[in-house]
Protein backbone atom coordinates (compact mmCIF):
# COMPACT_ATOMS: atom_id res chain seq x y z
CA UNK A 1 0.00 0.00 0.00
CA UNK A 2 1.54 3.49 -1.16
CA UNK A 3 2.58 5.78 1.94
CA UNK A 4 0.56 8.84 2.10
CA UNK A 5 2.11 11.38 0.03
CA UNK A 6 3.26 9.20 -2.32
CA UNK A 7 2.99 10.43 -5.85
CA UNK A 8 0.22 8.70 -8.51
CA UNK A 9 2.50 7.39 -11.45
CA UNK A 10 1.86 9.85 -14.27
CA UNK A 11 2.79 9.62 -18.20
CA UNK A 12 2.76 12.79 -20.19
CA UNK A 13 1.88 11.93 -23.88
CA UNK A 14 1.81 13.56 -26.91
CA UNK A 15 -1.02 15.23 -28.02
CA UNK A 16 -4.09 13.00 -29.72
CA UNK A 17 -3.93 14.64 -33.12
CA UNK A 18 -7.61 12.95 -33.78
CA UNK A 19 -9.01 14.27 -30.51
CA UNK A 20 -7.56 17.47 -31.48
CA UNK A 21 -9.27 17.95 -35.17
CA UNK A 22 -12.53 17.21 -33.03
CA UNK A 23 -11.77 20.19 -30.61
CA UNK A 24 -10.16 17.78 -27.92
CA UNK A 25 -6.64 18.33 -27.10
CA UNK A 26 -5.36 15.41 -24.43
CA UNK A 27 -3.10 16.95 -21.85
CA UNK A 28 -2.22 14.18 -19.63
CA UNK A 29 -2.67 10.32 -19.08
CA UNK A 30 -2.60 9.21 -15.52
CA UNK A 31 -1.75 5.58 -15.42
CA UNK A 32 -4.25 4.13 -12.46
CA UNK A 33 -5.83 0.83 -13.33
CA UNK A 34 -9.28 0.37 -12.33
CA UNK A 35 -9.86 3.94 -10.55
CA UNK A 36 -12.95 4.05 -8.51
CA UNK A 37 -15.02 6.47 -6.92
CA UNK A 38 -14.15 10.36 -7.81
CA UNK A 39 -14.57 14.03 -7.08
CA UNK A 40 -13.63 17.58 -8.09
CA UNK A 41 -13.02 21.00 -5.77
CA UNK A 42 -14.03 24.25 -6.30
CA UNK A 43 -10.32 24.66 -7.21
CA UNK A 44 -10.34 22.19 -10.19
CA UNK A 45 -8.60 19.68 -7.98
CA UNK A 46 -9.09 15.93 -9.09
CA UNK A 47 -9.70 13.45 -6.30
CA UNK A 48 -10.11 9.77 -7.08
CA UNK A 49 -9.48 6.55 -5.56
CA UNK A 50 -7.27 3.54 -6.81
CA UNK A 51 -7.56 -0.14 -6.24
CA UNK A 52 -5.64 -0.30 -3.35
CA UNK A 53 -8.35 1.54 -1.33
CA UNK A 54 -5.86 4.91 -1.82
CA UNK A 55 -7.27 8.64 -2.41
CA UNK A 56 -5.10 10.42 -4.80
CA UNK A 57 -5.07 13.92 -5.45
CA UNK A 58 -3.82 15.77 -8.85
CA UNK A 59 -4.15 19.16 -9.92
CA UNK A 60 -6.57 20.53 -12.30
CA UNK A 61 -3.95 19.84 -15.48
CA UNK A 62 -3.36 15.68 -13.97
CA UNK A 63 -0.41 16.82 -11.98
CA UNK A 64 -0.30 14.85 -8.35
CA UNK A 65 -0.41 16.54 -5.52
CA UNK A 66 -0.86 14.27 -2.41
CA UNK A 67 -2.21 10.54 -1.36
CA UNK A 68 -4.24 9.53 1.26
CA UNK A 69 -3.53 5.38 2.25
CA UNK A 70 -6.17 4.18 4.98
CA UNK A 71 -5.03 1.95 7.83
CA UNK A 72 -7.10 -0.31 7.14
CA UNK A 73 -8.69 -0.96 3.76
CA UNK A 74 -12.67 -0.48 2.90
CA UNK A 75 -14.79 -0.34 0.03
CA UNK A 76 -15.10 3.99 -0.70
CA UNK A 77 -18.86 4.29 -2.11
CA UNK A 78 -18.15 7.92 -2.42
CA UNK A 79 -15.82 10.74 -2.42
CA UNK A 80 -17.10 14.50 -2.01
CA UNK A 81 -14.66 17.24 -2.25
CA UNK A 82 -16.84 20.51 -3.45
CA UNK A 83 -16.39 21.73 0.19
CA UNK A 84 -14.49 24.45 0.77
CA UNK A 85 -12.55 23.23 3.18
CA UNK A 86 -13.03 19.29 3.67
CA UNK A 87 -12.90 16.18 1.47
CA UNK A 88 -15.06 13.42 2.64
CA UNK A 89 -14.58 9.86 2.17
CA UNK A 90 -17.81 7.25 3.03
CA UNK A 91 -16.54 3.54 3.08
CA UNK A 92 -19.80 1.79 3.01
CA UNK A 93 -18.36 -1.55 3.96
CA UNK A 94 -17.71 -0.37 7.77
CA UNK A 95 -20.25 2.83 7.93
CA UNK A 96 -17.81 5.27 8.53
CA UNK A 97 -17.29 8.63 7.20
CA UNK A 98 -13.67 9.74 7.23
CA UNK A 99 -12.96 13.81 6.44
CA UNK A 100 -9.72 15.32 5.25
CA UNK A 101 -8.40 18.32 4.95
CA UNK A 102 -7.24 20.13 1.30
CA UNK A 103 -3.57 18.16 1.52
CA UNK A 104 -5.46 14.58 2.41
CA UNK A 105 -4.30 14.83 6.12
CA UNK A 106 -7.08 13.28 8.41
CA UNK A 107 -9.58 15.70 10.71
CA UNK A 108 -12.24 13.47 12.05
CA UNK A 109 -13.84 10.23 11.30
CA UNK A 110 -17.32 9.50 12.09
CA UNK A 111 -18.55 6.14 12.65
CA UNK A 112 -22.26 5.94 11.52
CA UNK A 113 -23.02 3.45 13.83
CA UNK A 114 -22.68 4.90 16.63
CA UNK A 115 -26.24 7.07 15.26
CA UNK A 116 -28.00 5.06 12.83
CA UNK A 117 -30.25 1.82 13.69
CA UNK A 118 -29.46 0.63 9.51
CA UNK A 119 -27.16 0.87 6.61
CA UNK A 120 -26.45 4.21 5.00
CA UNK A 121 -26.23 3.63 1.39
CA UNK A 122 -25.19 6.60 0.09
CA UNK A 123 -23.68 9.72 2.11
CA UNK A 124 -22.42 13.60 1.09
CA UNK A 125 -21.57 16.65 2.87
CA UNK A 126 -23.28 19.49 3.47
CA UNK A 127 -22.42 23.18 3.15
CA UNK A 128 -22.96 23.69 6.78
CA UNK A 129 -21.12 20.80 7.71
CA UNK A 130 -23.59 18.40 7.96
CA UNK A 131 -23.82 15.24 6.71
CA UNK A 132 -26.85 13.82 4.11
CA UNK A 133 -27.72 9.89 3.86
CA UNK A 134 -29.63 7.95 2.85
CA UNK A 135 -30.55 4.83 5.03
CA UNK A 136 -31.34 1.66 2.71
CA UNK A 137 -32.81 0.19 5.81
CA UNK A 138 -35.90 1.83 6.03
CA UNK A 139 -35.69 3.71 3.08
CA UNK A 140 -35.64 7.22 4.35
CA UNK A 141 -33.29 10.14 3.52
CA UNK A 142 -31.99 12.13 6.55
CA UNK A 143 -29.33 15.02 7.81
CA UNK A 144 -27.00 13.85 10.23
CA UNK A 145 -25.51 16.50 12.74
CA UNK A 146 -22.16 15.27 14.06
CA UNK A 147 -22.17 18.55 16.22
CA UNK A 148 -25.45 17.93 18.15
CA UNK A 149 -25.04 14.27 17.45
CA UNK A 150 -28.69 13.82 16.13
CA UNK A 151 -30.27 13.35 13.12
CA UNK A 152 -31.95 16.82 12.38
CA UNK A 153 -34.50 15.57 9.33
CA UNK A 154 -35.95 12.64 7.89
CA UNK A 155 -37.88 11.99 4.98
CA UNK A 156 -39.41 8.98 4.06
CA UNK A 157 -38.92 7.56 0.79
CA UNK A 158 -40.89 4.60 0.64
CA UNK A 159 -44.46 5.93 -0.96
CA UNK A 160 -41.90 7.54 -3.37
CA UNK A 161 -40.54 4.29 -4.24
CA UNK A 162 -43.34 1.89 -4.12
CA UNK A 163 -42.60 -1.25 -5.45
CA UNK A 164 -39.44 -0.50 -7.33
CA UNK A 165 -36.46 -1.94 -6.57
CA UNK A 166 -33.82 0.97 -6.07
CA UNK A 167 -30.52 0.64 -6.92
CA UNK A 168 -28.89 4.08 -4.82
CA UNK A 169 -25.65 5.25 -6.08
CA UNK A 170 -24.38 8.89 -5.37
CA UNK A 171 -25.76 11.54 -3.48
CA UNK A 172 -24.91 15.19 -3.83
CA UNK A 173 -26.30 18.91 -2.99
CA UNK A 174 -25.92 21.61 -5.03
CA UNK A 175 -27.55 24.85 -5.67
CA UNK A 176 -29.63 24.03 -2.79
CA UNK A 177 -31.01 21.01 -3.77
CA UNK A 178 -29.88 17.80 -3.04
CA UNK A 179 -29.94 14.96 -6.31
CA UNK A 180 -30.00 11.17 -5.14
CA UNK A 181 -29.27 9.21 -7.99
CA UNK A 182 -30.80 5.83 -8.60
CA UNK A 183 -29.41 3.66 -11.34
CA UNK A 184 -33.04 1.90 -11.55
CA UNK A 185 -35.48 4.68 -11.60
CA UNK A 186 -33.94 8.04 -11.97
CA UNK A 187 -32.35 11.05 -10.15
CA UNK A 188 -34.55 12.22 -7.42
CA UNK A 189 -34.01 15.65 -6.36
CA UNK A 190 -35.27 17.24 -3.32
CA UNK A 191 -34.58 20.61 -1.38
CA UNK A 192 -31.98 21.62 1.04
CA UNK A 193 -34.74 20.51 3.62
CA UNK A 194 -35.25 17.23 2.35
CA UNK A 195 -38.64 18.06 1.19
CA UNK A 196 -38.94 15.99 -2.17
CA UNK A 197 -39.25 18.65 -5.36
CA UNK A 198 -39.25 16.16 -8.43
CA UNK A 199 -37.75 13.30 -10.62
CA UNK A 200 -35.68 13.51 -13.69
CA UNK A 201 -36.07 10.84 -15.88
CA UNK A 202 -32.39 9.82 -16.12
CA UNK A 203 -31.43 5.64 -15.67
CA UNK A 204 -29.29 3.86 -15.68
CA UNK A 205 -26.53 6.47 -14.05
CA UNK A 206 -24.28 6.14 -11.31
CA UNK A 207 -23.11 9.27 -10.91
CA UNK A 208 -24.04 13.18 -11.84
CA UNK A 209 -21.91 15.97 -11.68
CA UNK A 210 -22.42 19.89 -11.90
CA UNK A 211 -21.06 22.45 -13.71
CA UNK A 212 -22.19 25.93 -13.30
CA UNK A 213 -26.02 25.41 -13.96
CA UNK A 214 -25.70 22.43 -15.41
CA UNK A 215 -26.11 18.99 -14.56
CA UNK A 216 -24.02 16.01 -16.43
CA UNK A 217 -24.02 12.63 -16.96
CA UNK A 218 -22.16 10.19 -19.06
CA UNK A 219 -24.59 8.78 -22.10
CA UNK A 220 -23.62 6.60 -24.96
CA UNK A 221 -23.35 9.39 -27.39
CA UNK A 222 -20.50 11.63 -25.16
CA UNK A 223 -21.85 13.68 -22.34
CA UNK A 224 -25.10 15.20 -21.76
CA UNK A 225 -25.44 18.21 -20.09
CA UNK A 226 -29.07 19.43 -18.68
CA UNK A 227 -29.96 22.65 -17.74
CA UNK A 228 -31.14 22.84 -14.12
CA UNK A 229 -33.30 25.72 -14.65
CA UNK A 230 -33.96 26.26 -18.56
CA UNK A 231 -34.26 22.82 -18.87
CA UNK A 232 -32.65 22.00 -22.19
CA UNK A 233 -30.21 19.53 -22.93
CA UNK A 234 -27.29 19.02 -24.82
CA UNK A 235 -24.83 16.61 -26.15
CA UNK A 236 -20.92 16.86 -25.80
CA UNK A 237 -19.48 13.74 -28.38
CA UNK A 238 -16.25 12.31 -26.21
CA UNK A 239 -13.12 12.10 -27.97
CA UNK A 240 -11.98 8.36 -26.92
CA UNK A 241 -14.81 5.68 -26.21
CA UNK A 242 -14.97 3.43 -22.91
CA UNK A 243 -15.26 5.93 -20.45
CA UNK A 244 -16.43 4.26 -17.46
CA UNK A 245 -17.12 7.57 -15.72
CA UNK A 246 -16.17 11.72 -16.87
CA UNK A 247 -15.80 14.75 -14.67
CA UNK A 248 -15.89 18.14 -16.54
CA UNK A 249 -14.23 21.60 -14.39
CA UNK A 250 -13.84 24.87 -15.90
CA UNK A 251 -11.26 24.28 -18.10
CA UNK A 252 -10.75 20.42 -18.36
CA UNK A 253 -12.85 17.04 -18.76
CA UNK A 254 -11.35 13.92 -17.18
CA UNK A 255 -12.05 10.51 -18.61
CA UNK A 256 -11.63 7.60 -16.47
CA UNK A 257 -11.17 4.44 -18.38
CA UNK A 258 -9.93 0.87 -16.90
CA UNK A 259 -6.11 1.82 -17.45
CA UNK A 260 -6.19 5.21 -15.88
CA UNK A 261 -7.62 9.05 -16.32
CA UNK A 262 -7.45 11.13 -19.29
CA UNK A 263 -7.35 14.52 -18.93
CA UNK A 264 -8.52 16.87 -21.95
CA UNK A 265 -8.75 20.32 -22.41
CA UNK A 266 -12.28 20.82 -23.07
CA UNK A 267 -13.49 22.18 -26.42
CA UNK A 268 -14.11 25.94 -26.30
CA UNK A 269 -11.97 26.36 -22.71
Amino acid sequence: MAPAGQAAPVLTVPPDTAGTRAGWQLVRTIALPQPGAASLDRRGNLYVTDRQHNLRQYGPDGQPLNTYSPPLPGHVMQVEAWNTAKVLVFYDDRQQALLLDRFLSPISELPLTSFLDGQARVMTLAPDDRFWLFNESDLTLRQLDPTQKRFTITTPLDILIGRSRPDFRFLREYQNNLYLVDRVGGVYVFDNLGNYRKKLPFVGLTYVGFRGDELYYLAADGVRFFHLYNLTERVLPLPVAGAQQVLVSDQYTYLLLPAGVRVYKTPGK
